[in-house]
């Protein structure tokens, strides 16, 4: 008999984690517990916690801190209470939640913290953000991140900063999601949702102290296969604002080399944007933005130079899609028409795929300009990284020869 498979992905699965888990760190007399809850929500009648992990067939089991403080040094956590993700007020969902849609509408509140005073949404795929965008009302953030990368965002996570009116809720219920989070629905919202029955839809009762979240740090634990475990300080940007960034200057054989053109207003708010958003993207990373929306995102790329390819192919495939949707109803992949690709195609080539006075965002310095370069070719004009590399002067050269400017972060942005 031929097995059901799809059948695995709407089984239920029991698990047996304990109500409560305790984390002690101990020196000497003094131990420090960090004590926790597990979650559970009853949809349609059944009580459960998370529907399975990463994959069916994997128990997993979400967990609150209800108590204890860790102090490590000058570092402490989050104060137990200041619930997000791990207690959210489901207004629908089909069925219980996996572990990737907690973990997706995490690490998109992670980005989205950083934004809270202009209308902004992010669309978070397998933990990474396939569209980030900022403008003057939700719905056209919504529509510029959707349409920065729609196919990405088939089945993902958007979270969005501010209440969800009628006009993004029908943008939204147009396309298929796994998850819409938000601070409020407005009145009738949840119903336009309503007509995708497995959507979850989720409020977050804290939303408006999201920025009280920044600077903030947990301990990111990291089990290995033999049964040990890695702990660290989760990452805080130190840039919050361009006043935080440096202009690309750097000492090598006794010269000193300076980028010579500073930000105009635009592009630091383009670099700063682009930093901010970094933070909740997988290493090695290279993205581009422009006007407050990801033009291209390279993620989880071994060399710094692939993953500048990798984006700057993304930035063009992703632009034609969105110009063939936009004028076919149809995506570029589905279109048959040879005249009207090659119209298309052209199109994208003349803006290099949306490339054009974009900013560049590196989590980490360029060892060489071999990898700036191939922004600088597409006509990108700004360029935001940590710096400190050895060859610092090639970057600063390769900017200075292009027109471009560039700033330094004095700081790394890994995440893995």
């Amino acid at each position: 008999m031929a097995q059901d498979l799809k059948k695995m992905y709407k089984t239920i699965m029991d698990d047996h984690f304990t109500p409560q888990m305790e984390v002690s760190f101990v020196d000497g007399d003094r131990r420090q517990t960090l004590f926790y809850q597990k979650v559970s929500w009853v949809i349609d009648g059944v009580e459960k916690g998370l529907r399975y992990g990463e994959n069916p067939g994997q128990e997993a089991a979400l967990y609150r801190l209800v108590n204890g403080n860790l102090v490590l040094g000058d570092a402490q956590t989050i104060a137990p209470g200041k619930y997000l993700v791990s207690d959210i007020e489901l207004l629908q969902s089909g069925k219980h939640p996996g572990k990737t849609n907690l973990t997706d509408a995490d690490n998109a509140l992670n980005i989205l913290r950083y934004f809270t005073d202009t209308p902004c949404a992010v669309i978070v795929k397998h933990n990474n953000p396939c569209g980030a965008a900022r403008a003057n009302s939700l719905e056209a953030a919504y529509h510029k991140a959707y349409m920065a990368d729609r196919v990405a965002a088939f089945g993902g996570c958007i979270a969005l900063n501010k209440a969800v009116d009628k006009a993004t809720a029908q943008a939204i219920a147009s396309q298929y999601a796994e998850v819409v989070v938000a601070p409020e629905f407005e009145e009738g919202v949840v119903d336009i949702l309503g007509a995708r029955k497995n959507l979850r839809v989720i409020r977050i009762n804290n939303m408006d102290k999201l920025q009280t979240f920044i600077g903030q740090r947990v301990i990111d634990f990291k089990s290995l296969m033999d049964g040990g475990m890695v702990a660290q300080w989760s990452f805080v940007p130190q840039a919050l604002s361009h006043k935080d960034f440096m202009p690309a200057a750097t000492e090598y054989k006794g010269k000193t080399y300076t980028v010579n053109r500073q930000p105009t207003v635009q592009e630091n708010e383009d670099m700063l944007f682009g930093w901010l958003v970094e933070s909740g993207i997988t290493s090695n990373s290279v993205i581009y933005v422009k006007d407050n929306v990801t033009v291209g995102i390279g993620t989880g790329e071994q060399d710094r130079v692939g993953v500048a390819e990798i984006a700057v192919d993304k930035a063009y495939r992703k632009l034609a899609d969105r110009y063939c949707f936009e004028q076919y109803g149809t995506g570029f992949a589905d279109l048959t028409d040879p005249d009207k690709k090659a119209q298309i195609e052209a199109r994208v080539k003349e803006v290099n795929g949306g490339l054009i006075g974009s900013a560049m965002v590196s989590d980490a310095f360029f060892p060489f300009r071999d990898g700036i370069d191939v922004g600088l070719r597409q006509g990108v004009k700004a360029v935001v990284q940590p710096g400190g590399s050895l060859n610092d002067y090639q970057s600063i050269e390769a900017c200075n020869e292009n027109g471009a400017t560039m700033v330094y972060t004095g700081q790394r942005s890994f995440k893995h």
